[in-house]
């Protein structure tokens, strides 16, 4: 096995991707972030959790629905609906109970797709007092829906605000940006050099003859990736030009996996397994995680074909404990909390200050130039985007 492969390999054996047929879509990259391979973690100082209640809150209700009413939960208890893979430090969760006198209790409810479902079904009998992980693509329907208590307000640190708009329809920090991700093409630079190819820049270049058979995309209706990489298409072709890019796409062989996990750990060729596409849907922060014995990332990403990502943390209509609640979500605005982001979860903080770990910040560089679709748009278009491309591949 070559040294590229081993490393992914080694990168790849916790793995676990639930995936299921939900319009909102899975978040099956947190399975990623499981998977990357971490640098050690830096040193976290125990003070954060203080420094973090201190940013909240401009206002904290009781809760504007459901059956919660009691301002703090009798046993102290903040209960935190999360995907599966969230993931921060032992020492970080110690101290914010220490410093708050909150116990701190995650209720991992399946991955994003899951957890918005279970919020907007539950909004009448919340399943805890806060969320986190709800992505920019799933935003606009949990507000409408009523999920959210949007009478707290938290004060963000600078730059956090840039992660509102354009990325959701209620521009209000009782959604807060935590965290954000980019998704974009990847390839394996190795095999393509191997093979005598250039390595291809732009969506268009994914239809040329020369990358046929060589491309794994991956369905959006049952993965937030695959939606996240559907609305850069959109983005970049309109609304009346990405079908046909999709038919060009199939036309050139491209394989549609259900599953983020399917299409990278599986059939990219770079994965770790007996895959034979070389290239793939994925991460911005995926070339940190194929470092050989050499420290060279064995792929790259692709900027041009990069869309933002954006994870929300807020507080849930009729919580039982809203103040834990909103101490939490300041907790995971705080600098400690913030520079363990990339460790832990292989995502982008929000606050511009914060440190990346280094193979983060030297193989995971972020697009200039991100595409951005208007929230407006997917709210309103969403489930019209998804028939039209079942149509154009042939589902």
């Amino acid at each position: 096995m070559s040294t590229r492969k081993a490393a992914v390999r080694a990168a790849a054996s916790p793995l676990t991707a639930p995936s299921n047929g939900v319009a909102l879509a899975a978040s099956t990259r947190s399975a990623h972030r499981l998977a990357a391979i971490r640098p050690s973690r830096r040193a976290l100082l125990t003070g954060g959790a203080t420094a973090a209640v201190g940013l909240a809150l401009a206002a904290c209700g009781s809760g504007t629905g459901g059956s919660g009413t009691s301002s703090t939960a009798s046993d102290g208890t903040v209960t935190v609906v999360t995907y599966d893979s969230f993931d921060l430090p032992d020492e970080l969760i110690a101290a914010f109970e220490a410093d708050t006198g909150y116990t701190l209790e995650i209720a991992r409810s399946g991955d994003g797709g899951e957890v918005a479902n279970k919020l907007i079904l539950t909004k009448d009998a919340p399943l805890g007092d806060a969320v986190f992980g709800i992505n920019n693509t799933m935003a606009s329907r949990i507000l409408a829906e009523g999920v959210i208590d949007t009478d707290v307000a938290l004060n963000l640190p600078d730059g956090a605000a840039d992660y509102l708009a354009p990325y959701i329809v209620d521009d209000t920090p009782a959604l807060v940006p935590i965290d954000f991700g980019e998704v974009c093409v990847n390839v394996d630079t190795f095999w393509l050099s191997d093979h005598g190819l250039e390595v291809p820049a732009i969506f268009e270049d994914l239809t040329d003859p020369a990358y046929k058979d060589m491309f794994v995309a991956i369905n959006p209706t049952t993965s937030s990736t695959g939606m996240a990489f559907l609305l850069a298409t959109i983005g970049h072709f309109g609304e009346d030009g990405f079908a046909q890019y999709w038919k060009d796409l199939v036309a050139n062989g491209t394989k549609i996996d259900e599953g983020w996990s399917d299409a990278y750990y599986t059939d990219f060729t770079a994965g770790g397994g007996d895959g034979a596409y070389p290239i793939v849907v994925s991460y911005s922060s995926s070339p940190a995680a194929t470092l050989n014995d050499d420290g060279i990332a064995t792929t790259a990403a692709l900027p041009r074909t990069a869309t933002r990502q954006v994870e929300y943390a807020g507080v849930l209509a009729g919580a039982a404990n809203p103040d834990g609640a909103a101490a939490f979500v300041a907790w995971m605005l705080s600098r400690d909390v913030q520079e363990a982001i990339p460790d832990a979860m292989y995502m982008y903080p929000v606050d511009p200050d914060a440190a990346l770990a280094d193979d983060l910040a030297n193989f995971g560089a972020t697009a200039e130039d991100p595409i951005v679709v208007d929230p407006d748009d997917i709210a309103a278009h969403q489930q019209e985007w998804l028939t039209t491309w079942a149509q154009a591949v042939g589902q």
